[in-house]
């Protein structure tokens, strides 16, 4: 795992070529991949919030959150990254019939896991939870995730680079309408007393 994320931020095109020759299940790419990064934000994330905490504009009182309030967002945080790669997988593998591609199930679950690699090393950020610093680090993660989708894809699916502007465009729309799907879902566990409780 990771000899093929320093390899996508190195040589990403060789990088692809490598990850789709491999040969793996939907639980071994989840058991060696997407498990272990997607906790890299959720673990980050709990402590920033309630050992490191952060302080509003214009005061200079540090705000935390209650371990359980953190524990239970980092949780749910955890679940809903998880469950969205596993989402965008079969997405992409719905679409590639359009460009006569069949990959794996598998093979597209890979390919959405190590695009959204950078998203999960940025949650590293969440230790020291600055919001100016974490827009910063967060946008630098997804504009690398989006390079990768549009670079990665034509030669993972071994499809035109025109094809590929096109497939990743739809991938990218994908994506966006599982973010919100993920932010409503956030706002209605929130109006029902699943949300911050901040430290007194």
């Amino acid at each position: 795992m990771a000899l093929h994320v320093w390899g996508l931020f190195t040589h990403p095109d060789q990088e692809w070529r490598s990850i789709r020759e491999e040969k793996s299940s939907v639980i071994k790419t989840y058991m060696s991949n997407v498990v272990v990064l997607a906790a890299i934000p959720a673990i980050c994330t709990y402590f920033g919030t309630t050992v490191t905490g952060w302080s509003l504009a214009g005061s200079e009182e540090v705000v935390r959150l209650t371990s359980d309030s953190a524990a239970s967002m980092a949780l749910l945080a955890y679940l809903a990254m998880l469950s969205g790669v596993y989402v965008m997988g079969r997405a992409i593998h719905w679409m590639a019939q359009t460009y006569d591609c069949f990959p794996t199930i598998s093979q597209c679950v890979t390919f959405a896991s190590y695009t959204t690699t950078p998203l999960f090393l940025a949650g590293l950020i969440g230790l020291y939870p600055s919001l100016w610093l974490m827009m910063l680090i967060g946008l630098t993660a997804a504009s690398w995730s989006t390079y990768l989708l549009y670079t990665g894809l034509p030669v993972f699916m071994n499809i035109s680079k025109e094809q590929g502007f096109v497939f990743s465009s739809s991938v990218l729309c994908i994506a966006l309408v599982v973010l919100v799907a993920i932010l409503a879902i956030t706002v209605v566990l929130w109006s029902i007393g699943v949300g911050p409780i901040y430290t007194s």
